[in-house]
C-alpha cells in the first residue's frame, strides 16, 4: 500500500505543474535570466520566510496534547530555520543592492496572500495546514535550488556568497525533506491527511502565483 507521503506527492502532482510551468523558471533554465530577476525572486523570499518562525511557534502553541511528537518536531524546524531570512538579505547584498532597502520594501500582493492564509489557515482550519507549505517549499528547493544556482550564477557571474539560501535549500535539505517524510507517514488519521493534502495543493497555487508575479522592476536600489 502507499503510504501517506507517497499519497501526497501522488494527489498533488497537477498542483506542483502549475507551480513548476511558471515562466520564470523555464526562462532560467534557458539561461535567460538577469540580475534583477533574481533580486526579485529573493526579495519576495524575504517577505515569507522572515515568517517562518512566527509561524512555526503559532503551529506548535495549537498542536494538541496527543501530538506532543510532532510539536517536539516544530521545535527542531524552529531551530533550523532561525534567521534564515538574515542569509537572504545577505545574498541581496552579495548581489550588490541595498539589503536594508530590501528589508524595509512591500511584499507583492502574491507574497502577501501566500503568507496571510498561512497564518488564517493555522489558526481556522489547523495546525497541520502548515505541513502542507513545509511540503511544498522543501520539495520545491530540492528539485530546482541547486539547478538555478548554477544557471544563475553561470549567466550572471555571481560569486558563491550571493547563493546561500538556495544552495542551502537544495540537495542538502535532502535530510530535511526524509525526516518530513517520515513525520508525515505517522499521520494515520485520513481527515487529517485530507487536510494536509489540501493544504498541499493550495499552497503549490499560492507559490506558483508568488512566482508568475515576478518582475525584475522589484524596487530594491543598487547599493551605494
Amino acid at each position: 500500500m502507499m503510504n501517506f507521503f507517497q499519497r501526497l506527492k501522488e494527489e498533488t502532482i497537477s498542483e506542483q505543474s502549475y507551480l513548476l510551468s511558471a515562466p520564470i523558471i523555464s526562462r532560467c533554465m534557458k539561461g535567460d535570466i538577469c540580475l534583477d530577476d533574481y533580486v526579485a525572486f529573493l526579495k519576495e523570499a524575504y517577505h515569507h520566510v522572515k515568517h517562518t518562525t512566527p509561524l512555526l511557534m503559532n503551529v506548535g502553541a495549537r498542536l494538541t496534547e496527543e501530538k506532543e511528537w510532532l510539536r517536539e518536531a516544530v521545535a527542531e524546524y524552529i531551530e533550523e530555520e532561525l534567521g534564515h531570512q538574515e542569509w537572504i538579505l545577505n545574498d541581496i547584498a552579495a548581489c550588490g543592492y541595498d539589503k536594508e532597502e530590501a528589508r524595509a520594501s512591500e511584499p507583492n500582493f502574491e507574497t502577501e496572500i501566500m503568507v496571510a492564509y498561512t497564518y488564517d489557515a493555522i489558526n481556522r482550519k489547523s495546525p497541520l495546514t502548515f505541513f502542507g507549505l513545509v511540503h511544498v517549499l522543501e520539495g520545491t528547493s530540492i528539485a530546482m535550488a541547486d539547478s538555478v544556482a548554477k544557471t544563475v550564477g553561470d549567466n550572471i557571474g555571481l560569486p558563491k556568497k550571493a547563493f546561500s539560501y538556495l544552495t542551502s535549500h537544495g540537495a542538502i535539505d535532502i535530510e530535511h525533506v526524509k525526516f518530513f517524510e517520515t513525520l508525515m507517514n505517522k499521520i494515520t488519521d485520513e481527515e487529517e491527511q485530507a487536510l494536509i493534502i489540501k493544504a498541499a495543493k493550495r499552497f503549490y497555487t499560492l507559490y506558483g502565483n508568488i512566482l508568475r508575479g515576478l518582475q525584475p522592476a522589484h524596487g530594491v536600489p543598487a547599493a551605494a
